[in-house]
């Protein structure tokens, strides 16, 4: 067996670890199993059956400033009392840098960096992505990115037209999210949504993710509208301001707050279409999940074209104002919620086939260390 060690912030249901763990329980476990180094002292939502599939978790101090320091000595500590990693896959996108220098001068031969997003904008952050991003190029032996344009903010274009770079999909099972009248009825009388249009919304309750601005274009819908109800599934740092936010707009009562959820297919049968006005992504899991399930889905014109494999994404440019985005929304006539059974195949966003791909590529890099 083969034990690939996995770095990334923490282990709750945001986008990348959501798209780490679909990979991982389509793995030959006996062939390649994933452990786990996070950042982070709080127990994640995945934590649990991580243990259960037989993975390791370990902890290390977080990754700021005022402590780059002590994560070097500390990651370079657990590298020469953890000799077992040949294969090192960090999720850290530009902070990639600190651990694969360090894997690179204790020789782990296959160090993985792998970009999960597109950033846009500028903010306190940026000057420090930059950085590092830059930094970066010598110490991975692989690069993968979700998407295109992951791949050139992380990586730079030349990089992608020098073909240096894997595209690694945000895949899903497809059985899971395939449309069923029987859990749609189910999960709106569970909800109380009764014969609402029911728009939903997927992600960390983050400002990446856009969540005021969607709680407004909400309300334009609801002008138009007299029955409409918001299901936003995710927690995050935002919630008691995106809470207040609809109170202050008159909205509270007609959206629910779920929280970080395990059953997201059987929400997303209760939606009637799928909005996603995030800032920046690299390739969003939310958005194929919601075109498996048969919505119609609205996102920004910020995320990548090549994420809609079912020609059912409207991109709308934030530019434009909330009541643009409703009157495009109401306008939006419905289609057929039931999908060709090989789309995800054929745009390679079938976990199963792609969790073999990858499977082989590990045991494939380390045959060649």
């Amino acid at each position: 067996m083969e034990r690939v060690l996995n770095l990334i912030t923490s282990l709750d249901r945001g986008g990348a670890e959501t798209m780490i763990m679909n990979y991982y329980r389509h793995m030959n476990r006996s062939k390649v199993q994933f452990d786990f180094l996070v950042n982070r002292e709080q127990i994640g939502a995945y934590e649990p059956e991580i243990h259960s599939l037989g993975g390791r978790i370990y902890r290390m101090g977080p990754m700021y400033p005022g402590q780059f320091g002590k994560y070097k000595r500390d990651f370079r500590h657990f590298l020469r009392t953890h000799p077992e990693y040949r294969v090192i896959h960090s999720h850290l996108e530009e902070r990639s840098y600190f651990p694969l220098r360090i894997a690179k001068e204790e020789g782990v031969r296959v160090r993985i960096s792998h970009a999960h997003n597109a950033y846009r904008g500028f903010n306190a952050k940026t000057l420090f992505r930059d950085y590092f991003r830059h930094r970066l190029p010598p110490y991975p032996t692989h690069k993968f990115a979700c998407s295109e344009e992951a791949a050139i903010w992380l990586y730079g274009k030349d990089v992608l037209q020098r073909n240096e770079v894997s595209m690694i999909h945000n895949a899903i099972d497809g059985e899971l999210y395939a449309f069923s009248p029987t859990t749609r009825d189910d999960m709106r009388d569970q909800l109380g949504l009764g014969d609402a249009l029911v728009l939903g919304n997927i992600g960390r309750l983050v400002e990446q993710k856009n969540q005021t601005f969607l709680i407004d274009v909400f309300v334009a819908i609801g002008q138009h509208h007299s029955n409409v109800k918001l299901l936003i599934l995710g927690d995050g740092p935002l919630e008691q301001h995106l809470k207040a936010h609809a109170t202050a707009r008159g909205v509270a009562d007609d959206i629910i707050f779920t929280g970080s959820v395990p059953n997201v297919p059987d929400y997303l049968q209760a939606m009637d279409a799928f909005l996603l006005p995030s800032l920046f992504e690299g390739l969003p899991v939310s958005l194929i999940e919601a075109q498996a399930a048969g919505l119609p889905s609205f996102a920004s014109d910020n995320i990548t074209r090549s994420s809609n494999i079912s020609g059912n994404v409207q991109f709308l440019p934030l530019q434009r104002d909330a009541d643009f985005w409703a009157q495009t929304i109401l306008n939006h006539t419905p289609t057929s919620r039931h999908i060709p059974q090989d789309m995800l195949r054929r745009h390679h966003y079938d976990i199963g086939s792609e969790a073999a791909k990858l499977q082989d590529f590990y045991l494939e890099a380390v045959k060649h260390d």
